[in-house]
């Protein structure tokens, strides 16, 4: 009985070193499937795995100057880059300490991409945009309409190349299925004002 009590508890840890010691690169942590279009921002939050060189492993959030900072290798910038060209930059950096070095880079949360709805909606504020959401998918996650909402005068506002347009959405009209095309893929920084 004695012995196979401590077989039943030695085999994790030994289960846990042979995949260790196996060769084999760690899995990289779950994180969210960021959108094709995905550049790392401010507030994003990243998961920076190094296989053999676990020491030089970090969980980072993105400064607002768009820095991170990982052990050894300090300081860099990451906004504005892919996780793709993010680890390239930090294999790079890191080949000046580590012979090879295999780097994996994880969104583990996305901060740096937010839209606004503001006035007579259920939830007014900021919401994240991790995949692609349209107004009425927006309207919705903040919870609806007010009873006295003027839902016909809804109003988009998107800054593109240093101006504002503001472009108008009926909500009764894309509900009746008419002029479905005002209900667009919002953009990081939209506001929808419910008038």
């Amino acid at each position: 009985m004695f012995c196979a009590l401590l077989l039943s508890t030695s085999a994790p840890a030994f289960a846990q070193a042979g995949a260790q010691g196996s060769g084999q690169p760690p899995q990289a942590p779950a994180g969210v499937t960021p959108p094709p279009d995905y550049v790392i921002g401010p507030e994003d939050v990243l998961s920076v795995l190094f296989w053999r060189e676990q020491d030089m492993s970090a969980e980072v959030a993105v400064r607002p100057d768009g820095m991170i900072t990982l052990p050894l290798i300090n300081d860099m910038a990451a906004a504005g880059l892919t996780p793709d060209q993010l680890r390239e930059q930090i294999m790079e950096a890191a080949g000046k300490f580590v012979e090879t070095p295999s780097v994996t880079v994880t969104v583990k949360a996305i901060n740096s991409r937010k839209v606004f709805i503001t006035g007579m909606v259920g939830k007014p504020g900021q919401y994240a945009l991790t995949s692609p959401t349209t107004v009425l998918q927006l309207i919705a996650m903040a919870g609806g309409l007010h009873e006295f909402a003027d839902a016909k005068k809804i109003v988009i506002m998107r800054a593109e190349g240093g101006k504002q347009t503001a472009m108008p959405f009926n909500y009764k009209d894309v509900l009746d299925r008419k002029n479905l095309s005002q209900n667009i893929d919002l953009k990081p920084g939209d506001t929808v004002i419910v008038p």
